[in-house]
């Protein structure tokens, strides 16, 4: 039985997916066979690709897993405020939080785009389709504020969250996305908006 998008997880195949996302995550998916993921995750290859049909699709899952707790931990962070500022302002906490928590390797997303050399992976897609989706939630954030230019606003915003990420990762500063923070409250004042 290959597992599909629909179709729910059996316990090996949840706990495969538990392994191969952390080895995927903090060694690099390249880097990581599945004779590894087996070992560590109690199964066999065989099980593997009955559950995931190929390492492919293991990574697909691997990263549409992390998108969606990524998603779903942004979004909650961003409802909990009504005021359009605030609501900006949140995901830069989220994002501190994020990092502070899950991201000691930098974003996934951009690993896996790194790593994944074929433009064809569908893993490619799954990255392209996450920062689609952060650079519209700033542009449809910015609209809420009645900004003058609320595309050009939102672009800005998703860079300076996409730069943190990096400050915070490969240069090593601390309070990258409180940083940020600050630059969207000053960049907000400067589209008008009373940050």
């Amino acid at each position: 039985m290959r597992t599909t998008e629909r179709s729910p997880l059996t316990p090996a195949a949840r706990r495969v997916l538990a392994v191969a996302s952390e080895l995927f995550y903090t060694r690099g998916i390249n880097t990581v066979g599945m004779e590894l993921v087996a070992e560590e995750a109690g199964v066999t290859k065989k099980t593997i690709y009955d559950r995931f049909g190929s390492k492919q699709r293991l990574v697909v899952a691997y990263l549409r897993g992390r998108d969606e707790r990524w998603n779903d931990f942004l979004t909650s962070r961003v409802e909990a405020h009504e005021d359009p500022v605030a609501r900006i302002l949140a995901t830069f906490d989220a994002l501190g939080e994020w990092m502070d928590r899950e991201n000691e390797r930098g974003c996934a997303m951009v690993n896996a785009y790194a790593e994944l050399s074929d433009p064809e992976h569908p893993g490619r897609t799954v990255a392209e389709e996450q920062k689609v989706r952060l650079r519209e939630l700033y542009r449809e954030l910015a609209t809420e504020t009645g900004a003058t230019d609320p595309g050009a606003l939102g672009d800005t915003l998703a860079m300076l969250h996409e730069g943190a990420v990096v400050g915070r990762n490969v240069t090593g500063i601390a309070d990258a996305a409180a940083t940020a923070r600050n630059a969207a409250g000053a960049l907000l004042r400067a589209h008008g908006v009373d940050a």
